[in-house]
């Protein structure tokens, strides 16, 4: 998979393409790299807030309609989920390149690419150390099939069960841009249950728990702001600045 042909051919389509905005190619550009460090994978899972995030859209209702768009206008496939441990599934279209090699097969070229997104921790007085055929080829096993990322595979074993104390969770909370205060209740709310879930079990992944929590009450938030206003509206009917004299014959 050629990292800038990809990114040519995509550009190109944007060009003659007058159905986009500024936010649709945003949001495309997030999930390409998104794509890109999941080693180009024929599908692969994001997560809603992060893409919202990186392509700096603030609304909900505006992402949700961004990502239908682009799919039915064949820039890519999306299957929504509400699994908070397993995220959307999202599948890129190959635009303008017919023939593709074998996504199993090794490619320097490309390992180079993906590394500058995702160096694995080589820094030498703050900078990336330059990548050299060498060191690519020292991350290359014996049988030759390159190692790929499993940041994007749903079978992912993931050791973490507990958060390294209530600090990491507010940390977690302002980093998804949400209230810190809502990261001291869900803390409280699972430490005092020994962070296992209502039945019973152990919780698996309480980043993905942290999402659902923050998702849950963004859903709450506004379904409880109409109904106060409302409520409001209906008590400023009752309300009255006359002084009646009910002594008085009608």
């Amino acid at each position: 998979m050629n990292y800038i042909k990809l990114l040519n051919a995509a550009f190109e389509k944007f060009y003659f393409d007058d159905r986009l905005n500024p936010t649709h190619i945003s949001l495309y550009m997030a999930l390409f790299q998104e794509w890109n460090s999941s080693r180009f994978a024929d599908e692969f899972y994001v997560n809603r807030r992060d893409l919202m995030i990186a392509s700096k859209i603030g609304s909900k209702s505006t992402y949700h309609r961004c990502i239908t768009e682009l799919h039915s206008w064949d820039y890519l496939f999306y299957f929504p989920s509400n699994n908070p441990y397993k995220g959307s599934k999202i599948k890129m279209v190959i635009i303008g390149i017919s023939e593709e090699p074998d996504m199993g097969q090794y490619d320097p070229i490309l390992e180079q690419l993906a590394e500058q997104y995702h160096p694995r921790n080589e820094h030498v007085m703050g900078q990336h150390r330059p990548i050299t055929r060498q060191a690519v080829d020292s991350y290359r096993p014996t049988g030759g099939q390159a190692l790929v990322s499993t940041i994007n595979n749903i079978k992912q074993v993931n050791n973490i069960k507990q958060p390294k104390g209530r600090q990491a969770v507010i940390n977690f909370f302002i980093e998804k841009s949400f209230n810190a205060d809502e990261g001291k209740k869900f803390f409280e709310h699972y430490e005092i249950r020994n962070w296992k879930t209502s039945d019973g079990k152990e919780i698996r992944d309480w980043r993905a728990l942290a999402i659902n929590w923050m998702d849950r009450t963004e859903l709450l938030a506004d379904e409880i702001l109409p109904n106060k206003k409302q409520a409001s509206h209906i008590k400023d009917n009752l309300r009255t600045t006359k002084n009646k004299d009910y002594g008085q014959p009608l």
